[in-house]
């Protein structure tokens, strides 16, 4: 097909995949997504395709499609994350305004997923696609196993909400389970700094916060200082009982340009005593992954990739995405997406018609000049 396709036919055969799509029940949790449904629907839209589903467990599925020879793999993930009891509709049931598409996963990302099928039956350009369903899960099976299949691609290009900008860099992310033990006893006495394992707890968050803001300063890519939380802490027993332990959850977003174990054995030895065990639950890099200087050169490929495909060049974010693990396997990848991040996560999600028109006429081109 010629790449004068109207841009209003490709929005609309977008929106009716996009209808079917959210019709389809990928909520990560419960992470009860099998090899039928959705990706029954995927095989049916894309005739020509080599298609192969893979089921890795624990709702984790991929679908990788290939026509011809791409230089380009396009990766999306299907999972959403749960409904909220705020939405005003059901979240399965696309609605569709003048200015928006609302639904669950609309935005984050079944809104990309949409029109890159569109695409795939638009034009018959060589394309090649992965889509996954555990990048809501913080367990990433999908693309593990598929880094491990030794696929060859100038670029992998990962569909988030980027407002239809290329994102060539963003945070890691890292969450960390921790515990404190003391002697358990009454409250009535004089408690030393080892007794309470809550009060251990206390003066490692305090120590930890203060650590933090000593990083404010740091800056990559228009990003600053080191993203903290603690999430959860619990433990004790009641007020006039010194607590046996207490456990902690925490995580952290650091630049580009921190070392994770580095951070990782900060936080862990701030105050004595330690910490009794001290688990990461989840590592996901940094984009560009790697040492500085190798990092800075996969950011200069990307960059130019995105120029040469006539993507718009972004900003650094703060929020990870799976763009990070191709870059750790050795890959030019960035995130490039319609949609913002303000609406993914959100009840009533939505994204807007017109990011959706120019993500597929942008990937429609892309498409066919590979194929010129």
């Amino acid at each position: 097909m010629s790449a004068a396709l109207g841009s209003s036919t490709l929005l609309d055969a977008t929106l009716r995949h996009l209808r079917a799509l959210v019709s389809f029940d990928t909520r990560n949790p419960p992470r009860s997504i099998g090899t039928a449904g959705i990706f029954d629907y995927l095989r049916d839209q894309l005739p020509g395709f080599d298609v192969q589903v893979t089921d890795h467990g624990a709702g984790a599925v991929t679908l990788y499609a290939v026509r011809g020879k791409p230089k380009y793999l396009f990766n999306v993930h299907l999972d959403t994350v749960p409904d909220s009891p705020h939405w005003t509709h059901d979240p399965h049931v696309l609605e569709v305004t003048a200015d928006r598409a609302v639904g669950l996963g609309a935005c984050d990302i079944k809104g990309a997923a949409a029109a890159l099928v569109a695409v795939a039956n638009a034009c018959d350009g060589d394309l090649a696609l992965l889509f996954s369903t555990d990048e809501e899960a913080n367990d990433p099976r999908c693309i593990a196993a598929f880094l491990s299949g030794g696929h060859k691609y100038d670029a992998v290009i990962v569909a988030e909400p980027t407002r239809g900008e290329a994102v060539l860099a963003h945070r890691g992310i890292h969450s960390v389970q921790m515990r404190f033990t003391g002697q358990a006893g009454h409250a009535s006495g004089e408690i030393k700094a080892t007794d309470s394992a809550v009060h251990q707890a206390i003066r490692w968050g305090a120590a930890a916060l203060g650590y933090v803001d000593g990083l404010a300063h740091e800056r990559f890519g228009g990003l600053t200082g080191l993203r903290f939380n603690v999430g959860r802490v619990e433990g004790g027993i009641k007020a006039n009982m010194i607590a046996p332990t207490a456990d902690v959850r925490f995580g952290f977003r650091p630049l580009p340009s921190m070392d994770p174990d580095q951070l990782l054995e900060t936080f862990r030895s701030l105050v004595e005593p330690h910490p009794v065990s001290y688990e990461e639950l989840f590592r996901g890099m940094s984009l560009p992954a790697g040492d500085i200087p190798n990092a800075e050169a996969r950011r200069l490929a990307a960059r130019d990739i995105a120029d040469e495909l006539g993507i718009p060049v972004g900003n650094a974010v703060n929020f990870w995405t799976e763009a990070a693990l191709f870059s750790e396997a050795g890959y030019v990848s960035f995130v490039y997406g319609p949609g913002d991040i303000a609406q993914a996560h959100t009840a009533d999600e939505w994204v807007a018609l017109d990011q959706l028109q120019q993500y597929a006429q942008t990937i429609y081109e892309i498409v066919n000049r590979g194929s010129a």
